[in-house]
């Protein structure tokens, strides 16, 4: 009886402690975050497989952004620790990761995806468990989510202005090539409405599985059709493999002019820039984009990263992606997923991006962003040869564009 009277009076002496420890010095822990003085967050991105010459640029770019806001304070006072996780460019190994690091690991918020078959698999995931997501790679569009905030391109902010641009300068027949999934289907099933609306032809659309190598027959049809410009969206390691089988026939930009949707910088290293110069491509930012903040930027990435590596659109949008996310906890004075979400649909959101001011949209969690029409250089880099005078607000649905409405375009499942 004495025992447990004392082990009673222990229990009890131990809880009024820590309950006055708690009123002292107050609770300080943080959604996603084991610890007081920190906050957890999760990175998934394809760190093998056919989407790895993409993604680890992305990847590398979240990192930069986490070391320096560490560096500088933290966010609400706490340093940012990452949990990594790979999605090994397969669909359903995203969804399972996802949910690994929403459920079990408890992140604050994710960072990642690139393909939008990533992206539309762990999409319900995100949605079930009121996590959020910071998706940094411009897409197709006919889709917005509670859950996500997306930093890349909308349809209307790359793959529209782009055809615009080309039938401007001229190209009426058009070929188009993409990886057999989500982004090529819809992106093509915009052009295809956009081409004909202009008075110009599609002259041929074909698609190639993901992990597809030999593209002969592929290069025989568009031999056979004769088209002003190819279309690419193409993604992975199939770029490298068609433009190189495109190069063994002795073809260049003057023979066959490619617009690319998915070559950024970090393709271009790896396909070689002798093969790609001349070719077109349609982005918002470059790693040649002259802004002082992206002087910096690039700097910093090359310092921690190589002198040899490059920066890329969806790296920088990556990079945004962490500073967005900071300012938003910053001005919803939480963590908290909800309190965040609120910060993000306030519409009062901006951030001096290398690609110059960003601007978060509160009604579709889409970014203003500048777009810019750039040419592969022999060097490796590419020049901006065209952009808008001032950012373009997000229509990922294209409700704006009357042919659009018109030929009825729906997203593809």
């Amino acid at each position: 009886m004495e025992k447990r009277y004392f082990k009673k009076i222990a229990a009890c002496t131990l809880a009024l402690f820590m309950a006055i420890s708690l009123v002292a010095c107050g609770d300080s822990s943080s959604a996603g975050s084991g610890k007081e003085d920190t906050v957890k967050v999760g990175l998934l991105h394809s760190l093998t497989g056919s989407m790895a010459i993409s993604e680890k640029s992305v990847r590398d770019a979240e990192v930069l952004a986490i070391e320096e806001i560490n560096k500088a304070g933290g966010v609400l006072g706490k340093q940012i620790v990452y949990v990594e996780e790979d999605g090994a460019s397969e669909p359903s190994t995203f969804a399972t990761k996802a949910e690994k690091l929403v459920d079990s690991e408890k992140v604050a918020t994710v960072f990642g995806c690139w393909t939008s078959s990533s992206r539309k698999a762990v999409k319900s995931i995100f949605e079930d468990y009121n996590a959020l997501l910071w998706y940094p790679v411009q897409y197709e569009g006919m889709e917005d989510s509670d859950n996500i905030v997306y930093t890349g391109a909308a349809p209307n902010q790359q793959i529209v202005p782009a055809i615009e641009y080309l039938i401007a300068q001229g190209y009426k027949k058009f070929f188009l090539i993409g990886s057999d999934y989500v982004f090529p289907r819809t992106a093509n099933m915009i052009i295809n409405a956009q081409v004909k609306e202009a008075g110009c032809e599609v002259v041929g659309e074909e698609y190639a599985d993901m992990d597809q190598t030999d593209f002969a027959s592929i290069i025989s049809k568009i031999e056979s059709a004769k088209p002003d410009v190819i279309i690419n969206t193409l993604n992975g390691t199939g770029n490298v493999s068609f433009f190189k089988q495109m190069s063994e026939k002795n073809y260049t930009s003057k023979d066959y002019m490619t617009m690319s949707f998915s070559i950024a910088e970090e393709e271009v290293a790896t396909i070689g820039s002798s093969i790609l110069k001349g070719h077109m491509v349609s982005w918002n930012y470059y790693q040649t984009t002259a802004t002082e903040k992206n002087k910096e930027f690039v700097a910093a990435y090359k310092e921690k990263f190589g002198k040899d590596r490059v920066t890329s659109d969806p790296a920088e949008a990556a990079y945004d992606a962490v500073y967005l996310w900071k300012e938003v906890c910053e001005k919803a004075g939480s963590f908290e997923v909800d309190d965040v979400l609120g910060a993000v649909r306030s519409g009062e959101i901006s951030y001096e991006a290398p690609e110059g001011t960003v601007v978060i949209n509160g009604d579709n969690q889409h970014l203003a962003k500048t777009v810019r029409i750039g040419e592969i250089g022999e060097d490796g880099l590419i020049t901006e040869i065209y952009a808008t005078n001032a950012p373009v607000d997000p229509d990922p649905y294209l409700k704006n564009y009357d042919w659009a409405v018109k030929a009825g375009i729906q997203p593809l499942e």
